[in-house]
């Protein structure tokens, strides 16, 4: 396996680095100003993002204005309204609810404002250019795939075994939550139809997941439920989160359900943070989805120049992502799983942390 996803991640670095646009100086006459809207900085991932994003269009010579709307859906409206009044060239926006930000963006797309959709597709408007993201169902699918493999499900099949699993979905107001929902269930539909895996809950739709916000907190409130009410007398085996925010949530509740090593159950993540590799190396987070955002900002960087230039970006999805006004041209970078047996291959030799960060 270590090999494996070793090659996996090289693979995804050299997908997401072809084609990237060299860097351009723009001259001081010509300076235009992209306004960046991220969602919260209450995640690691969102401040890697736009300071990444930031310092390249700087490169680039743009001006750049950065925002971040901490959740509150009204306050990322205003904050696009705005970035329009002030007559801003170009947009990047990483929506917290996409629905809200409709009327908005229509006012940009009338004022001539090209949108950059970022990591979270911007829903029923046809004022977006473009959308950079990762492969969000391959998202599920590597964490569906991770579980079939580290249980060796088809095994456990023939043996007449069963895991019990519970879901740990992300938020309904996140179309990338619903991609990576699908993902999963690709995987894992079939030993939940035949009982391999045992959902003792029975929640396991999407409706039935899925965590507002991607909430932490109510991630935690949800296992500590479920552990009272169905696993009282039987240990869960797995826990399958959407999120490395879940994930810790999911941690305390197993601790404060006296679980140990002994039974810990094995635990899944998305955005490989500091914490979550830390805990991935202690063992109490068995596995994280590593999503360079260094790469995905290069990818959101080259769009924002070129439609500025009057260019076309590069692309490579053009059937995915229908927003239900359009099909979004897109260009998708591939996920990697992250756990104790390549961790130090791919964060650490790969630059994106130092070990210095993970003691």
């Amino acid at each position: 396996m270590n090999r494996k996803l070793v090659s996996t991640a090289l693979a995804a670095a050299m997908v997401c680095s072809m084609g990237a646009a060299s860097a351009t100086t723009v001259s001081a006459e010509e300076q235009k100003t992209v306004g960046i809207l991220m969602p919260t900085q209450s995640s690691e991932r969102w401040i890697n993002d736009g300071a990444n994003m930031k310092k390249q269009l700087e490169e680039k010579g743009y001006k750049v204005e950065l925002q971040y709307a901490e959740d509150d859906t009204a306050m990322q409206v205003s904050q696009l309204e705005n970035y329009v009044g002030k007559g801003v060239d170009c947009l990047v926006i990483a929506a917290i609810d996409s629905g809200v930000l409709v009327n908005a963006e229509a006012q940009a797309k009338e004022a001539g404002i090209p949108i950059i959709a970022y990591d979270r597709l911007l829903m029923d408007t046809d004022a977006v250019s473009y959308y950079a993201t990762f492969d969000n169902k391959g998202v599920g699918t590597v964490i569906g795939n991770y579980i079939k493999d580290t249980k060796d499900l088809d095994a456990a099949r023939e043996a007449g075994e069963s895991y019990t699993i519970e879901f740990f979905m992300g938020s309904p107001d996140d179309n990338n939550a619903l991609f990576l929902y699908n993902g999963i269930m690709e995987v894992l539909q079939e030993y939940l139809d035949d009982g391999t895996l045992v959902c003792k809950s029975g929640r396991t739709s999407f409706e039935d997941t899925c965590i507002l916000r991607w909430s932490q907190e109510t991630a935690q409130a949800n296992c500590e439920n479920i552990l009272t009410a169905n696993y009282a007398d039987e240990d869960l085996d797995i826990a399958c989160s959407a999120f490395d925010g879940f994930a810790y949530g999911i941690k305390a509740a197993l601790l404060g359900a006296g679980y140990t090593e002994e039974n810990w159950p094995l635990i899944t993540g998305q955005d490989a943070e500091v914490m979550a590799t830390k805990n991935i190396i202690d063992g109490t987070q068995t596995m994280s989805i590593y999503k360079d955002t260094r790469l995905l900002a290069e990818k959101a960087v080259t769009m924002v120049d070129a439609v500025l230039k009057g260019e076309e970006p590069e692309i490579n999805d053009t059937e995915q992502y229908d927003n239900g006004k359009m099909v979004v041209p897109t260009y998708m970078c591939t996920p990697v799983a992250v756990d104790q047996s390549n961790y130090k291959e791919i964060l650490i030799d790969g630059g994106y942390y130092t070990e210095d960060q993970l003691k």
